[in-house]
């Protein structure tokens, strides 16, 4: 392996360790500024690399690319020394905020009610939500990061509805509710 090799690899580490979740080749080879061939080798040699050392970390190869990551041995040891107090409130509204990712704070509180006040700022302390400002509104639009991936173990959350479907459901329940409050309606005159 030449010595521009070993540079490469050492960088695709680098990325791989600062991105904290799983990256195609194509993205590497965008942040390391090479070609898809030198980033394939380079990444067989850092998991043969790994796999050979005794380390605490691995390179491994998930559904979604390549990620940099705690052995699966040690797992334990992260909830023993950061363990995370989470209420089964604030962990509700951040499983809300994962399998809408991202969602707007507007629409969460819809969806968890006010303690949502609560609950996020917590979160975004420990570093599993971020909140931005949503430029075509006045809330907030929140997502989870990289860290809730690492700490939860979680590659890729399933999508629960693409946003338009998401207001599609939401119009059926209100039109489903608006008609059962008619049907109750039009029974009590009739009676």
């Amino acid at each position: 392996m030449s010595k521009k090799n070993i540079a490469i690899g050492i960088k695709i580490e680098a990325i791989l360790y600062l991105k904290g979740k799983p990256l195609s080749l194509s993205e590497i080879a965008e942040y390391a500024g090479c070609d898809r061939p030198t980033v394939e080798e380079s990444i067989i040699e850092l998991m043969d690399n790994y796999a050979r050392r005794d380390s605490a970390l691995e390179v491994v190869e998930t559904e979604n690319g390549y990620s940099l990551q705690l052995r699966s041995d040690f797992h334990d040891l992260v909830q023993t020394l950061i363990p995370v107090e989470l209420a089964v409130g604030p962990l509700r509204t951040l499983a809300a905020i994962a399998l809408h990712n991202p969602i707007l704070q507007s629409d969460l509180i819809n969806l968890r009610g006010s303690g949502v006040y609560q609950h996020v700022p917590k979160l975004v302390e420990l570093g599993f939500v971020r909140k931005r400002r949503d430029s075509d509104s006045r809330s907030y639009s929140l997502q989870v990061t990289p860290k809730f991936h690492q700490y939860f173990q979680i590659d890729q959350l399933p999508q629960v509805f693409p946003r338009d479907e998401k207001e599609q459901q939401l119009e059926l329940k209100l039109n489903i509710q608006r008609e059962s409050v008619h049907s109750v309606e039009v029974t009590e005159k009739m009676e």
